[in-house]
């Protein structure tokens, strides 16, 4: 089954990190990935730009428009997101738990056409 990992953190929260802790971040996802790869999990990966550089759509009677804030409201932002393969939610959380957490990570199933 494959899992997203997806990946919050405090809305702005990119924008006030020195480098220092931007390079720990980077080293913590680093590491993760190499425990992914040491448990021969498939798997993929991105960051996400902040949802002030984003565009969201909403549906109307004509279709989709856009809308007037570039993000769905939230708290946090999306700030990225893993995109693994496993036997289940349950081993899904386990490999979740190895994940450096923002505000917060969120397992979803992914939908299999």
């Amino acid at each position: 089954m494959k899992f997203a990992l997806l990946l919050f953190d405090p809305e702005g929260y990119w924008d006030s990190v020195s480098e220092e802790e931007m390079g720990a971040a980077v080293a913590e996802h680093a590491a993760f990935a190499a425990y992914l790869r040491e448990r021969g999990i498939p798997f993929s990966g991105e960051a996400l730009k902040p949802a002030a550089e984003a565009r969201s759509l909403r549906p109307s009677g004509d279709g989709a428009v856009a809308a007037d804030e570039p993000f769905v409201a939230l708290r946090e932002d999306l700030a990225g997101f893993y995109l693994i393969e496993c036997a289940g939610l349950d081993e899904a959380e386990e490999i979740a738990r190895r994940c450096p957490i923002g505000a917060g990570i969120e397992i979803r199933p992914v939908w299999e056409a």
